[in-house]
């Protein structure tokens, strides 16, 4: 499993994130580091990008030496990096999920419009790309996306209301939609980093888009569920096993 995304210092997001969830659902975690920055769960304080030749090089050394099965893409930092990811991955046949980290959960703005645009090859190339509310609003809504042929899933975390609606849209076929009780928390940093991560795991297992969604989605609960402090009215695990 080759990651190539932003490395969190706090450790609940980014490259450390990915690691963490590859290791769990039994994947061996490469990474492509894109990105320093300096951030917590309250916010980014300071990115410093990597060359674009660093990324290259990272990639090439995974790829070259002990190979890919799938891969995540996470923040990438500039166009420059967008590209060369995107002319790396262009080689290889194998799941690509795409994470288009612009704006944190946190509200931080993590990619700027130039690096924007640069994400339309790699959604084209991509499996499957996995916007947030907002994220998914910067890239056209959801009629632009369809009009482009992209497959996304559209995270419904960042909603209001007491449910979670996330919609899986797949050129050709009927979208499948999971809606599940909101778990209320305040341990949900990282949780995109870790969805996109689990479902690039499940599709390098060989499982179905769709059961790769479900079963990530079901991870992402639990790990909110094990949080300290989830809200006491939540229930059981359990009850959450919504697919």
């Amino acid at each position: 499993m080759l990651s190539i995304a932003g490395s969190d210092s706090g450790g609940g997001a980014g490259i450390q994130a990915d690691i963490k969830t590859i290791t769990m659902l039994g994947g061996y975690a490469m990474t492509a580091v894109t990105v320093l920055t300096a951030q917590d769960t309250r916010g980014v304080t300071m990115v410093e990008p990597a060359s674009s030749a660093m990324v290259a090089a990272q990639i090439d050394a995974c790829v070259g030496d002990l190979g890919v099965d799938a891969v995540k893409i996470g923040m990438l930092g500039s166009p420059a990096i967008a590209a060369v990811v995107a002319e790396r991955l262009e080689r290889l046949s194998v799941p690509v999920v795409f994470d288009p980290v612009m704006i944190a959960t946190s509200g931080a703005a993590l990619a700027d419009a130039d690096t924007v645009a640069a994400f339309e090859r790699l959604m084209a190339l991509a499996t499957l790309t996995t916007p947030n509310i907002p994220e998914l609003v910067a890239l056209g809504g959801e009629a632009a996306l369809r009009a482009r042929g992209i497959a996304w899933l559209g995270k419904g975390g960042d909603a209001e209301g007491p449910d979670v609606t996330d919609r899986l849209a797949v050129p050709g076929a009927d979208d499948v939609v999971w809606t599940a009780p909101r778990i209320h928390t305040r341990h949900n940093h990282g949780t995109g980093c870790t969805l996109s991560s689990a479902i690039a795991t499940h599709l390098a297992r060989g499982l179905s888009l769709a059961d790769a969604v479900a079963e990530a989605r079901l991870f992402v609960r639990a790990a909110l569920l094990a949080a300290p402090g989830f809200g006491a009215g939540n229930g059981p695990l359990g009850h959450f096993a919504v697919r």
